[in-house]
């Protein structure tokens, strides 16, 4: 299997992730809103004392719905990516090289609102890991923002120069069978 295929699976794949997670939360929003409560929650040690927990329902709500619109949007961005990239694939190395700019933000907004939003925020400055729930949450999303970050760098890689020989060559080939009928 060429390597741009496995390329284009692998965002594909992470677009189905970030949208099940965030639809998963869209459909379970009250349960999503609590699990946001209790990460902002105060909590014993952590930097939150200083700076404040978030305990107000509409600031909750609004948590919440950025995480949704983060999780669903790069999903999304993912999947126009994918398909961006599946147009090009038997083109040029610069060609299909252009085609990942897309997948490639969304690997990156992913890889923000899991890595930055969850481990950072949320583990690190709000210390979420302290209760059950945070704790699994943290595991989740530290899973979540490796795989993203996984498909990030595999994608970004660049295609090897002998990559725009090989359509060019299926093209002769193909061009020789005609002559030869």
């Amino acid at each position: 299997m060429r390597i741009r295929y496995v390329k284009i699976l692998l965002v594909v794949v992470a677009a189905l992730q970030a949208l099940i997670i965030g639809l998963t939360k869209l459909a379970n929003l009250e349960s999503a809103k609590a699990a946001v409560a209790e990460m902002f929650a105060p909590k014993v040690g952590a930097l939150s004392g200083i700076l404040g927990s978030v305990t107000d329902a509409g600031a909750v709500s609004a948590i919440t719905w950025t995480i949704i619109i983060l999780e669903v949007g790069a999903g999304a961005l993912a999947l126009i990516g994918a398909v961006r990239m599946t147009m090009s694939h038997d083109g040029t190395v610069a060609a299909f090289e252009a085609s990942k700019r897309i997948a490639l933000v969304a690997l990156g907004v992913m890889l923000l609102t899991w890595l930055g939003l969850f481990q950072t925020i949320g583990g690190a400055l709000f210390q979420m890991g302290q209760s059950d729930v945070g704790r699994a949450i943290l595991a989740d999303n530290f899973l979540f923002a490796m795989t993203s970050g996984l498909v990030l760098l595999i994608v970004a890689q660049p295609e090897p120069p002998h990559a725009d020989r090989d359509p060019h060559d299926r093209r002769l080939r193909e061009a020789k069978g005609d002559l030869a009928r």
